[in-house]
């Protein structure tokens, strides 16, 4: 990172524009995949560049990785040219900061060997081997991204960022019937994150159930009290309230691309649900894995309440769609690199526990289902119909686990499914994600997760 070349970038581009920032970023990955215990390669890359952003009659953009000046000045003269077309865009500018930031780390990813890499997989996949499953994938991947800001207005930050990431597949035959697992946990932290996952033992349970649910039988489709695990109540979360509530889906900017939202024209607040759902998106929440001090445009980060006592309650806002709406930024402007725009974005995205201890939700349940997990999911371009197959599910009867339910299938829309919420837990789990937006493609670290959840008069099939 050249600190004099990004301040020389900002003095040039802010002595001929009414608003100028540079945002520079260094990104280092390694990832090493197995398959079936079978070696599939180890990959890194290392990139790093400018991205500058000028703002006079519009607001444009230039990217660079030269340490060039006059590659980089070509660079900054054609932003400002076309800053200079007549246009409607603006931008929130709000006021100067000077801070540093860094990931708390207590094993550094540089100290990690690959032989130390690969003796965690090949632990992992001998546990999936001699549990029966007949598909392993396994991958691990290790990110560093160093980061700088400055614009014109007098903000200076900087960032250090370590990020630790595991994928996994297994799938089982039994009785001639298929199931699979597909999970991934991530973090921003070292190595020691992976110490604390206990994964065979996760791994071993997993596949367990697997086989359990491949020999279970179906449900009679009907309607059902059910209670929900922290895996769905995540994927709820991110699917049906933090992408709708991403602000460029609402005002139609990522209509082509991700799709669009059921919040598009409405006013806050608007109703959708019931009073004991409050969805939270908190991208200050240190080691989760979308975690950051300040977004990809210098704003510092914060808790929000997207849905809150079952209303809808704040957007994800970056420094352009804020201009739009004429208020401030909440930090959501996110960029997967250094040649990407910052888009709004989710981080840690989750529905906030209640009260109940988790046994009380199985009080009053004649008859239900508690789907603890999914296999499968789906939600349209607007983020409202939605679908969700469970992965380990059991039947209840009368307020007591009664047996195995085979993938039952809950098919609804957003506002349903939170209308029917009446009990919420007060635990709290989370999986990660890296969540795919925009063109050029952008895939950016998530934490999605919730408490376990009761709902009423479910339609199940």
């Amino acid at each position: 990172m050249d600190g004099d070349l990004i301040h020389k970038i900002l003095d040039y581009a802010s002595s001929k524009s009414a608003y100028a920032e540079v945002r520079y970023m260094g990104l280092s990955v390694n990832q090493l995949g197995f398959r079936n215990g079978e070696f599939q390669g180890l990959s890194f890359s290392s990139e790093q560049g400018y991205a500058i952003r000028v703002l006079n009659r519009s607001i444009s953009m230039g990217f660079s990785n030269s340490s060039d000046w006059n590659k980089v000045k070509g660079v900054v003269d054609r932003a400002i040219e076309k800053s200079n077309f007549e246009g409607k865009n603006q931008i929130y500018q709000g006021k100067a900061i000077k801070d540093s930031w860094k990931v708390n780390v207590r094993k550094k990813v540089e100290d990690f060997s690959i032989e130390d890499k690969v003796s965690i997989i090949k632990e992992n996949d001998s546990v999936m081997e001699s549990s029966g499953a007949s598909v392993r994938v396994n991958s691990l991947t290790d990110k560093r991204i160093k980061q700088m800001y400055v614009n014109s207005i007098g903000s200076e930050i900087q960032g250090d960022i370590s990020r630790i990431n595991y994928f996994y597949l297994v799938g089982v035959i039994e009785d001639g019937e298929f199931e699979q697992s597909v999970e991934q946990y991530g973090s921003s932290s070292g190595f020691e994150y992976i110490d604390g996952l206990s994964l065979p033992e996760r791994i071993e349970q997993d596949i367990n159930d697997l086989h359990e649910s491949a020999a279970a039988p179906r449900i009679n489709p009907g309607k059902f009290d059910i209670i929900v695990g922290p895996e769905i109540s995540g994927i709820v979360a991110h699917e049906s309230c933090g992408h709708p509530t991403e602000y460029d889906r609402i005002n139609g900017r990522e209509g082509a691309l991700a799709g669009e939202s059921f919040l598009t024209g409405r006013k806050l607040p608007m109703k959708i649900g019931s009073p004991a759902v409050n969805v939270v998106d908190d991208p200050s929440m240190e080691g989760s894995f979308g975690y950051y001090t300040y977004d990809d445009e210098g704003i510092p980060s914060r808790k929000r309440y997207l849905y809150k006592n079952g209303e809808t309650n704040e957007f994800i806002l970056n420094r352009e769609s804020a201009a739009h709406l004429g208020t401030e930024s909440n930090a959501g402007g996110r960029s997967a690199s250094w040649d990407m725009e910052p888009l709004a974005r989710m981080s840690t995205t989750y529905i906030e526990p209640g009260e109940y201890k988790f046994d009380e939700l199985f009080a009053g349940i004649r008859r239900g289902v508690y789907i603890n997990s999914f296999t499968e999911w789906n939600i349209d371009d607007i983020r409202f119909n939605e679908k969700y197959v469970g992965k380990e599910a059991y039947f209840i009867t009368n307020g007591d686990i009664s047996g195995r339910v085979r993938r039952p299938v809950i098919e609804t829309n957003t506002i349903k499914f939170y209308s029917s919420v009446d009990a919420v837990a007060n635990d709290l789990e989370f999986n990660a994600g890296t969540c795919g937006k925009g063109d050029p493609m952008q895939g950016v670290d998530v934490w999605m997760g919730g408490p376990h959840m009761r709902l009423r008069e479910v339609y199940l099939q």
